[in-house]
């Protein structure tokens, strides 16, 4: 086991963890003990959230010494899967054994657990967040044991999975996979925004994943990722929205290398290398940025992005891109997707939060009041507890807390903010 005192930051250099210390256990039996033996504790999966969700003033644990390990049962149609594997070596290993997750998101770098933890979704009418294809999880008490709650058998599981890592310290999940299959990607340029918005549901019934690029200022670039068998019957018509198919790679932000992003223009290939934009090798995004991101009913798409088109002469001068995407609902407690089909509002501004912040307050006064979420894991000033109204099992979920784990080892001030001890 290896314990340091570090200092640890997230992926965009924003938040800068100070933990007590930092733990690598190299077995569950280590695991154990360090979450026994400690005062408090939060998991660290790969620092993807532009927020304090993972900090601690205790105890930090990383799992990248933990063995990664995939199994798959046939029958059942599920992989078992250590946590904290990124997602583009879980779906490398998949696709070799001919299986598929029927969504990922944009950036394949993260960790299945973390992503999951968050909400953390792809995009497509008929695709559900990522946690929505957990069928069973496996994690460490505050007491050290070792505890597994399954769909359809535990109580507890709908409020467990988008967990905020409050519950315990996830050491497997075990997910839904499908037969493999291939993706063809497609981009269409120069549609107007107006377009996106008076034929949301065409743009986005579009394809298998659909998302749509925009700065608020100029046009739409709308991303289409569809089946290969669809692909061939399918596509784009060549003046679709009014636009024009791509003739050249493209990145989501205009004059960014496209070398970083997934093979475009129609080829097709495995759903692991088409379905997120940007390829595991390569910094995802453009690496220097901070982001928020919202889940609007899906009624409510043409009023957000409305809203939003109203606020561009202040977004834009902050944001290097903004994605547009569809997630439909499920059935977990503190999911942003919880109950309704959304379209979430994505936002990478400029890494200068104090520039992002008169844009963002305006963002959040035009989508909170049509009943916006925000996803856990970005930055927002009202943020998430502004928003906990909207979620109907919110004090199912703080009496949850109170059950499998009273003391609170597993709460940091981000989850003690949000749900504070009864």
């Amino acid at each position: 086991m290896s314990e340091q005192s570090e200092r640890t930051h997230n992926w965009a250099g924003n938040v800068v963890f100070s933990p007590a210390r930092t733990r690598h256990p190299a077995s569950l039996d280590e695991l154990q003990r360090i979450v026994a033996g400690a005062r408090s504790v939060r998991v660290l999966g790969t620092g993807h959230s532009f927020n304090r969700i993972a900090d601690t003033d205790g105890d930090l644990v990383v799992l990248d010494r933990l063995e990664p390990q995939v199994q798959i049962d046939a029958d059942a149609g599920t992989a078992t899967v250590s946590a904290g594997l990124r997602l583009a070596d879980l779906a490398s290993r998949l696709h070799a054994a001919g299986y598929a997750l029927t969504a990922l998101p944009s950036l394949p770098h993260i960790s299945l657990a973390g992503a999951c933890a968050t909400g953390t979704h792809g995009s497509g009418d008929g695709n559900q967040g990522l946690a929505a294809l957990v069928r069973g999880m496996r994690f460490v008490t505050p007491g050290g044991d070792v505890v597994e709650l399954k769909r359809g058998e535990s109580p507890d599981f709908d409020g467990a999975v988008v967990g905020l890592g409050a519950v315990g310290a996830v050491t497997q999940l075990t997910v839904a996979v499908v037969p493999t299959f291939d993706v063809a990607q497609f981009v269409h340029e120069g549609v107007a925004l107006s377009e996106l918005i008076g034929r949301f549901e065409e743009v986005f019934s579009a394809g298998y994943s659909v998302s749509a690029f925009t700065d608020w200022r100029g046009d739409v670039a709308v991303w289409v990722k569809l089946r290969a068998e669809e692909a061939r019957t399918s596509r784009p018509a060549a003046d679709w929205l009014g636009g024009r198919p791509a003739t050249h790679a493209a990145h989501p932000i205009p004059g960014m290398s496209a070398e970083n992003c997934t093979e475009q223009l129609g080829v097709p290939g495995p759903w692991h290398e088409r379905l997120p934009h940007f390829r595991p090798g390569f910094t995802p995004s453009s690496g220097e940025e901070l982001q928020s991101e919202f889940f609007v009913p899906r009624r409510h798409a043409a009023d957000a992005l409305s809203a939003v088109r109203e606020l561009g002469p202040l977004i834009a001068p902050v944001v290097q891109i903004s994605e547009v995407r569809t997630v439909a609902a499920d059935d977990l407690w503190l999911s942003p997707a919880y109950h309704r089909d959304s379209v979430t509002i994505h936002f990478t501004w400029i890494a200068d939060r104090a520039a992002v912040e008169p844009a963002l307050a305006a963002v959040e006064r035009a989508l909170l009041p049509l009943g916006a979420r925000p996803h856990w894991g970005k930055v927002f000033l009202s943020g998430p507890k502004a928003a906990l109204a909207t979620y109907e099992k919110a004090d199912d979920f703080r009496a949850l807390l109170e059950r499998r784990d009273p003391e609170g080892k597993f709460r940091n001030a981000f989850v003690r903010n949000l749900f504070p001890a009864g």
